[in-house]
């Protein structure tokens, strides 16, 4: 097998000389450019280029030689090598046509024109909860109501709602921290909890409300208000959206534009 390497100066330069010949085949300066752009191998290092030059003419032979000693099944090379083919053609226009087309003004246009999405009504709450498990008994739960109740009428009385949950709360979570459960969205816990907490005035606790989870007291401790989630912090879910609803478009659009027909498949 032969190998002609040339000067990297055909490189560097502006001609259009090819870099390398394989086997009597020319490797074009624009090809191995490419080749450079692929690795991410500047051209300006002349010592490191050199080098890759060398390395990927002695592969292009290697390759070459290999095909010519007819050990391999040309058709399944050809396939494997079409179908990545295929996958880098895909790959290299979906990221340049969605670079194009969702850029920074179009997810600003998005956020504004959907601003309900982001934002939501919220409320600071806190709660004492009595746990109920489907494996209770009856007797076992109707003792957890009456905690409950004895609970809430500690704090009907004047008891502190805080210091009452610390001490009886069974939410590991929050009784340390006096049941503060911190900002919640609406609905986001359970539908009879929810209900219950928006309708409280604030600095007020609810009676006793059954969930799944089991008796809870409420407090809304501040709020409701609407919180809207800032531009910075939907930005990346945004564009993923926006990107995927256009490369969906874009795929339509350019199958419409071809004839594929396929054949009953048989044996």
């Amino acid at each position: 097998m032969k190998y002609l390497f040339l000067a990297v100066l055909f490189l560097m330069s502006g001609c259009s000389d090819p870099v390398a010949e394989v086997g009597g085949t020319e490797v074009s300066r624009e090809t191995f450019k490419h080749y450079l752009e692929h690795k991410n191998i500047s051209a300006d290092n002349t010592s490191q280029v050199q080098r890759v030059l060398k390395d990927y003419a002695r592969r292009e032979g290697m390759a070459k030689a290999m095909m010519e000693s007819g050990e391999l099944d040309e058709e399944a090379v050809r396939v494997k090598v079409n179908e990545f083919r295929k996958q880098t053609i895909i790959n290299q226009y979906f990221d340049h046509f969605l670079d194009n087309k969702v850029d920074d003004a179009a997810i600003s246009n998005y956020y504004a024109q959907n601003a309900e999405q982001y934002q939501a009504e919220k409320a600071h709450l806190a709660h004492i909860l009595l746990r109920v498990r489907p494996q209770m008994s009856e007797e076992e739960r109707s003792a957890q109501l009456t905690k409950a109740r004895e609970a809430l009428s500690r704090i009907r009385k004047g008891d502190d709602f805080a210091a009452v949950a610390k001490a009886v709360s069974e939410d590991s979570n929050s009784a340390g921290k006096g049941g503060d459960l911190g900002w919640m969205k609406q609905g986001a816990v359970d539908e009879a909890f929810s209900k219950a907490a928006f309708e409280l005035e604030p600095g007020k606790a609810s009676d006793v409300v059954e969930t799944d989870f089991g008796f809870h007291i409420i407090k809304l401790i501040e709020g409701p208000k609407v919180v809207k989630k800032p531009l910075e912090a939907v930005k990346g879910d945004i564009r993923y959206l926006l990107r995927q609803q256009a490369k969906d478009a874009e795929i339509k659009r350019l199958m419409e534009s071809v004839d594929v027909e396929v054949a009953q498949w048989k044996e």
